[in-house]
């Protein structure tokens, strides 16, 4: 990993004293990069300039390698930013009631007319039209995509390009808070917030820089006392060493990184406490369509009742779903093709949308009123019409929910038809994913507006351990609270403007950035591919990153333990001496037999500095990640990252003793 040249200015750039108060363990190693400079152009002191010069290098690298780190972790983002700033460019509105204005001076509530080949000047809603969007720059996708007035395809984002027909827009954003800004903002790291974790471990790794900064300034009178006279140098390197300056230099690269991971997937967290929230989470709300299950529910029959005709059923079907615009309704029109129907143009009739209330939807036709929807909700229409369901209704609909089928009842005034059975597929590997978040403490619940025999079929069938079947906005809102006020975070996904509140509730809110305004609004992230399934990598990237951060962590307290056995001895080797004696107690903590104390002290700060590049290459990747119980991964944590903290300084410290020796020698 080569750093490039901006990368090696901003890691310089980052020496400013503001700067490095952000990262108190990184800014005490300045100070006494500062004083050691100081101690070694003055000269006088008991240590031979080459010792404090030596010293000073090293202190003012380690500060630098800390920068580096966070520098690269930055760095990652700036392509992407320069992409998405070459979107930017100066757009000319064409507002509806006339007249143009640039796109800056747009506010919200705008109405502007986007025709094909022409840039959205702003992020919005379409209100009217539909168009073909070329959403790749944001994206990474070349596919246009469709954006629609009307359901939940209608958010577009400024700066992206109407390939084809027109639309009207409403300007939706506040200026200078456009989508395109706030991905600018995010992926160069400017908006990152230290996490209330993050914060935590800031605050605890400060808490023990202070205290063995009050033990290594007591040690000057100590050592007074004691007639041995430790040179100002030598307590610095020691404070250095004691204090955690591994993870206090890798810590701000590690949470940036986590965010970076996520960009890659084309996941904008919209808050580091996000991403780290992710990586906490117990229970995983999951739609059933287009997440467990393909999406594409078809109608495969038309099962009448019994005296009548299945024709008839057909065009009742037909009828009631000639206004439902989503792939069940469309698949119900051309299933009825079958039997010679075709469409008709049925001029202003009263269509009835679906709602999550009624759960029925259809067209008041010719004084006749035709619904379709979950049967007990056409039983219920039925009976308020002054009709009954046949008793042969309720076994229909219990086989097909049984078979995991989804079905649907029709009904024409006070007669039930029959009944629409649609068909859909759990996709390939569900069952093999959930085993992967239950081996991870993960719980998941499926959610889904299906009667409940239809959602126990494709539950069990996909093997999620629970499920919310005949969903409506507010008995998910009720899920989630119920879940948090056990002390369980939960995280979603969700698309349409029904879905904003429980998207604002969850602990991590996914948005489609196919979905509503309203939707992207409520969640902390947004899925640029709009792809429900990511929220499942979205959870493996944030325990990534808390494993990396705890992996880091173990090996920083573990490295500074080691370390203590190379430069206490080499400090206080000649306090405890008895009379006669040239060594003290102290000298059989010399485990490493270093060669001098001087060698000893330098082989430490040397193996302190250059222990951060080499960290750098896993807190950018992140530590490996595999789906195990929280027993197991504190298990491998403290074998590979606490062992390996413990080995690999008396291992580099001996060794870098070896050559510094050696020179000293010669």
């Amino acid at each position: 990993m080569r750093p490039s040249r901006s990368v090696l200015l901003d890691a310089l750039r980052k020496l400013d004293p503001r700067v490095q108060l952000r990262n108190p363990v990184m800014f005490v190693v300045e100070v006494g990069a500062v004083m050691t400079t100081v101690a070694a152009v003055v000269g006088g002191g008991d240590d031979p300039r080459w010792f404090t010069v030596t010293i000073a290098v090293w202190l003012w690298l380690t500060v630098v390698f800390a920068n580096l780190a966070e520098a690269l972790a930055e760095g990652r983002g700036r392509a992407q930013a320069a992409s998405l700033r070459a979107m930017r460019k100066t757009t000319t509105a064409r507002l509806r009631d006339g007249g143009e204005v640039a796109a800056s001076d747009l506010t919200r509530g705008d109405i502007v007319l986007v025709a094909a080949g022409e840039v959205i000047p702003g992020d919005g809603t379409v209100i009217d039209g539909i168009a073909s969007v070329d959403e790749s720059a944001i994206t990474g996708e070349s596919a246009p995509v469709i954006r629609e007035s009307g359901g939940d395809r209608s958010a577009v984002t400024g700066g992206t390009r109407v390939l084809s027909d027109l639309i009207v827009v409403e300007i939706t954003q506040e200026p200078g808070k456009s989508f395109l800004d706030r991905m600018i903002n995010l992926v160069e790291g400017a908006e990152r917030r230290k996490t209330p974790n993050e914060i935590a471990l800031n605050i605890l790794l400060a808490g023990l820089t202070l205290v063995f900064l009050v033990v290594v300034v007591a040690l000057k009178p100590f050592a007074d006392f004691a007639g041995t006279d430790v040179s100002l140098t030598t307590l610095i390197a020691l404070l250095v060493a004691l204090i955690p300056t591994t993870i206090g230099a890798l810590l701000s690269a590690i949470g940036i990184a986590g965010m970076d991971r996520l960009v890659r997937r084309n996941v904008l967290a919209l808050s580091g406490r996000a991403v780290e929230a992710s990586g906490d989470v117990d229970v995983l709300l999951l739609d059933k369509t287009g997440t467990i299950t393909l999406g594409n529910r078809q109608a495969s029959e038309f099962v009448p009742m019994p005296g009548v005709e299945e024709v008839a059923l057909a065009e009742a079907a037909q009828l009631a779903s000639l206004a439902d615009e989503t792939p069940e309704g469309r698949s119900i029109v051309v299933l009825a093709k079958r039997y010679g129907l075709r469409e008709r143009e049925l001029g202003t009739h009263a269509f009835v949308p679906f709602t999550a209330e009624t759960r029925m939807s259809g067209i008041d036709h010719e004084g006749t009123r035709l619904r379709k929807g979950a049967g007990d909700a056409i039983i219920a229409f039925v009976e308020a019409e002054g009709g009954q369901a046949p008793h042969e209704l309720r076994s229909v609909l219990g086989k097909i929910a049984r078979d995991g089928g989804t079905p649907l009842a029709v009904a024409r005034d006070a007669q039930v038809l029959g009944v629409i059975h649609l068909k859909d597929t759990v996709k390939d590997g569900m069952r093999a994913r959930f085993e992967q978040l239950r081996a991870m403490g993960i719980r998941t619940i499926m959610v889904t507006g299906d009667n409940r025999l239809t959602a126990a079929k494709i539950a069990e069938e996909a093997g999620v351990d629970d499920f919310l079947a005949e969903a409506t906005p507010e008995r998910k809102l009720e899920l989630i609270k119920e879940e948090q006020s056990h002390g369980r975070l939960v995280a979603m996904t969700g698309d349409g403007t029904n879905d904003a509140p429980a998207l604002a509730q969850a602990d991590v809110g996914v948005a489609m950035n196919t979905g509503t305004q309203a939707a992207r609004e409520a969640g902390n992230m947004v899925d640029l591919d709009s792809n429900p399934t990511k929220l499942i990598e979205i959870v493996e990237v944030g325990k990534q990153l808390l494993i990396t951060r705890g992996a880091l962590t173990t090996f920083s307290i573990a490295n500074d333990i080691a370390k203590y056995f190379a430069i206490l001895p080499a400090i206080f080797v000649a306090t405890y001496a008895a009379a006669g004696e040239s060594e003290g107690p102290l000298a059989k903590l010399n485990v490493m037999d270093l060669g001098t104390p001087q060698s000893a002290i330098i082989s430490a700060i040397v193996f302190n500095a250059i222990v951060i590049p080499l960290l750098v290459p896993i807190a950018l990747r992140g530590v490996k990640y595999k789906a195990a119980g929280a027993t197991a991964l504190l298990r491998r944590n403290l074998l590979i990252y606490g062992l390996g903290g413990l080995i690999a300084p008396f291992v580099g410290i001996k060794l870098i003793d070896l050559v510094v020796h050696g020179l000293l020698g010669a």
